[in-house]
């Protein structure tokens, strides 16, 4: 599939999906039913699969596929499905996104090999064989601080005439080099430019950007969306206000846990309290412990999510 046959260029808040679990071996599917649910109902206008926050590097193939199965049959449509190739094999890679495009996924997100680093020829010239063999339009994913290879202004520049590729998702945090990209990118209207650390969406969206890939719209998909919506619009004030709440968020559900991976570890901790997934982590893995489990659900009372504005 290239990319005149992808509708539209996709913009707003694309949640990144956890993926529930009952083990490391066997997924939560009412589990993924509910949170499903939960998100659409809060407005995203995309769902992405078996990225960082769905563990994705840590899933069996078997289990990557069901969650890709059952993912895209839940959705039924009603929102494009994004599924991470996480993969530093090219061929692993297109075999999981031939599986994706039979189930009826929408594109495919795909990062830098990683383990053995690539310099930028190298770089670039893999991005242009991913692109022109895959069966599905490719966001790229640019995580430096997991793939040891960024994916720098320079390269995009190189790469973004590739007919497959339909985006990127930065999560480097790096706004300089966003903004570059943003003005690289100012009259390629189909080419989507997402952030994924949450406090930055409001900026990139006032800098030209897409929007969002936001871990916190799993909890709380209707303030991410409101914070889009309002950033969109040149609403400054409810831009002031709605990142107030996120970066309250943030403190409340990220910074309790310890470790590089404590957003997601929060996240399934207040997932479970709000009785939508359990609080189960893919091996190696752990979940937080029910003391902290429970000042997270403290925290997460105070904010009254369910009324964002």
């Amino acid at each position: 599939m290239k990319r005149d046959s992808f509708m539209e260029p996709l913009e707003g808040i694309i949640v990144p999906l956890v993926s529930p679990l009952l083990d490391s071996e066997t997924l939560d599917e009412p589990g993924l039913g509910r949170l499903i649910e939960h998100v659409i109902a809060g407005g995203v206008q995309g769902i992405f699969i078996l990225g960082t926050t769905g563990e994705g590097p840590s899933l069996s193939l078997r289990l990557k596929r069901s969650l890709i199965e059952q993912t895209c049959r839940a959705v039924g449509g009603r929102v494009p499905v994004l599924v991470g190739v996480l993969d530093t094999s090219l061929s692993e890679s297109l075999a999981l996104a031939a599986w994706a495009a039979e189930k009826g996924a929408a594109a495919v997100v795909a990062v830098p090999p990683y383990y053995l680093p690539l310099d930028p020829p190298e770089l670039i010239h893999y991005i242009g064989r991913l692109a022109e063999r895959m069966p599905l339009p490719v966001y790229l994913y640019n995580q430096p601080e997991y793939t040891r290879a960024a994916i720098t202004p320079e390269i995009l520049a190189r790469v973004a005439d590739r007919p497959n590729l339909v985006g990127l998702k930065d999560t480097s945090g790096n706004m300089i080099h966003f903004q570059q990209m943003c003005r690289l990118m100012r009259d390629r209207q189909e080419f989507s430019l997402f952030v994924g650390p949450d406090g930055l969406t409001a900026e990139a969206v006032l800098m030209g950007g897409s929007g969002g890939v936001n871990a916190g719209a799993n909890l709380a998909p209707a303030l991410y969306v409101a914070l889009y919506r309002a950033a969109r619009s040149g609403d400054l004030a409810g831009v002031r206000r709605l990142q107030d709440k996120v970066l309250r968020f943030i403190e409340a559900i990220y910074l309790p846990a310890a470790g590089r991976l404590r957003a997601l570890k929060g996240l399934k901790a207040a997932l479970a309290r709000r009785g939508i997934c359990r609080n189960v982590l893919a091996d190696p893995q752990l979940a937080i412990e029910p003391p902290l489990a429970d000042k997270i659900a403290e925290r997460l009372a105070e904010l009254d999510l369910d009324h964002p504005d």
